[in-house]
């Protein structure tokens, strides 16, 4: 990715094609469909890259089980293809994981969940099936698919080897299917890579105030650059808005004042990370009950296991969502009813809340209710807004929003975005280590930068101490903080331990000082021209900023911030 100083003047007064407002997986979906059919794409991000809703999902590539209970299978069908495309492109990002649905006790399986299980299994294989016909019989040479095994009931010693953490409640045995996991902002940051492959240009801290506009049509943006505070003009042919839960925020007095435009209801879902020494889910994922017929989930991820998800109206500040503390008590119990363990809120090693940009049509039902489908909508300015979604169906999003633009303009552009490789994998001759780095975090950088760990790697080799981790224990190390800072735009340290890492809700106790995040600020400064005192500041300013997400439950209340580290 550009430096955000080349970013800038490639972007501020020049003229574009499309000017995507808004930086997570839905515009970044955007720039990149668009920017591969040959168009010239800018995008502006506010804050950081994926730092809305796009980091703070329940990290699953999927179908979404539930939405069967609603009847909505178009949506579950569309989202369960967009899965198995994710595996084929991102093969090292999106990665398939066993679910169980396990009967403890004297409990037996619940027949209507085998019969939407049977649903599901139809709706992901059927056309994967199809292909792998073609293939057995000569017509195509490849699975272009990846198709899922069909559920199956397994056993208790095959339930117990799968998920350690059953083992005191004794189950006899339990329904077996697949979903697929990733990191979210990964996913995010690979997508905007191979978008400027095809030649968009991206800048975060870039604050949209204003859609320009001409005889009533919008004709570009301003927006004001954060570390000089000027303000700044980009023209456009077309502006997409991808600001998720904050769409009916930009231009609102357009959209308030037209019909049929959707309004956004948020909806706000917290997740729990607990360390997998408490509850060690080994290889699978479980569905657990949360009473009145709800369910959540435990899944193993970056070696912790995450807990998740409520979905409550939200009316609070959706710019900076906590953890509710009614929230995190629902998911314990529910944990501990169900693992039989005794886990409390002081022995959480993260958490953290999205909100989810839920399309409101007028139903008075919950919001747990209302379909998460897409919606597209254009204004009298020609402005196209698409929210709703979810980050399954991101490709789909962005192809329906660009779809839209090569039709009012009468274009030949088709859509290629179902076959682009996002990202690549590692090779084996990428992964040679330096001394102190061992196979832990070879594996995870193979894992969240695919090809590219060999630049971490390279970065770790030439500066030993940037070989370290960056928490005890953690396999994450220092070089990839100047990574990010070089080749990411990463501007501060939450950028690194909330999003460029996931440090910042996977061990939040080991963030608790200055002092412990000092070497991040560190690196961070040695990239970006910091001076000592900066980089105090930097280093301090990430105490008040996991105060204001509450990603350590688990830290004494009332702590103080620590004394400079100067």
């Amino acid at each position: 990715m550009l430096s955000r100083a080349r970013a800038i003047e490639e972007i501020a007064g020049k003229r574009f094609e499309v000017v995507v407002i808004g930086g997570g997986i839905t515009g970044a979906g955007v720039a990149l469909d668009a920017a591969s059919r040959g168009y010239s794409v800018a995008l502006l991000e506010r804050g950081d890259y994926a730092v809305g809703t796009s980091s703070r999902s329940s990290k699953m590539v999927h179908g979404g089980l539930r939405y069967l209970q609603n009847f909505d299978l178009g949506l579950v069908r569309e989202a369960l293809l967009e899965r198995q495309l994710m595996v084929r492109l991102a093969p090292h990002l999106v990665y398939p994981t066993p679910f169980l649905v396990a009967a403890l006790g004297e409990e037996r399986r619940d027949r209507k969940l085998g019969l939407g299980l049977n649903m599901y299994d139809v709706m992901a294989t059927s056309r994967a099936g199809r292909r792998r016909r073609q293939r057995h019989s000569g017509e195509l040479e490849d699975d272009y698919y990846w198709s899922p095994d069909r559920h199956r009931t397994i056993d208790a010693e095959e339930v117990l080897e799968l998920v350690p953490a059953l083992a005191p409640r004794e189950p006899h045995d339990a329904y077996l299917f697949y979903d697929c996991q990733t990191d979210d902002v990964r996913l995010v940051l690979t997508v905007l890579g191979e978008a400027e492959r095809f030649g968009a240009v991206m800048l975060n801290g870039a604050e949209v105030t204003e859609v320009l506009s001409k005889d009533g049509k919008a004709t570009g943006v301003a927006f004001v650059e954060e570390s000089s505070g000027e303000r700044m003009e980009v023209s456009a042919d077309h502006v997409v808005n991808a600001t998720g839960v904050f769409a009916d925020r930009v231009r609102p007095e357009e959209l308030l004042g037209e019909e049929d435009v959707p309004r956004i209801a948020p909806s706000r879902g917290t997740h729990l990370l607990i360390d997998s020494e408490q509850l060690p889910m080994g290889k699978a994922a479980c569905i657990v009950p949360a009473g009145e017929g709800r369910m959540i989930f435990s899944l193993p991820w970056y070696g912790r296991t995450l807990v998740g998800t409520t979905d409550n109206d939200f009316d609070g500040d959706i710019a900076h969502p906590r953890p509710a503390q009614d929230d995190v008590a629902y998911l314990l119990d529910a944990v501990n009813e169900f693992f039989g363990t005794a886990i409390g809120e002081s022995d959480l090693v993260g958490a953290y809340a999205g909100v989810r940009p839920l399309i409101s049509t007028g139903d008075p039902r919950k919001s747990v209710d209302i379909s998460r489908k897409a919606e597209l909508y254009e204004t009298s300015s020609g402005m196209l807004t698409i929210t709703g979604g979810k980050l399954t169906t991101w490709r789909r999003m962005a192809k329906q929003t660009v779809d839209r633009l090569v039709e009012r303009e009468g274009r030949e552009a088709p859509c290629h975005t179902h076959e682009i490789p996002l990202g690549m994998p590692a090779r084996p001759e990428d992964l040679e280590a330096p001394a102190g780095v061992g196979d832990e975090a070879v594996e995870q950088l193979a894992f969240r930068y695919g090809h590219a760990a060999r630049r971490v790697l390279e970065i770790a080799r030439t500066d030993p101490k940037l070989a370290r981790p960056i928490a005890p224990g953690r396999p994450d190390l220092l070089a990839e903080v100047v990574l990010a800072a070089r080749s990411e735009q990463a501007r501060s340290v939450a950028d690194v331990l909330l999003r460029r890492t996931r440090l910042g809700i996977l061990a939040a106790p080991q963030l608790r000082s200055a002092k412990a995040v000092r070497p991040v600020a560190d690196a961070l400064g040695a990239e970006l021209g910091w001076g000592r005192r900066q980089r105090s500041r930097e280093a301090e300013a990430w105490l008040a900023v996991a105060a204001e997400e509450g990603t350590d439950p688990a830290a004494t209340p009332g702590r103080s911030p620590a004394a400079s580290v100067e």
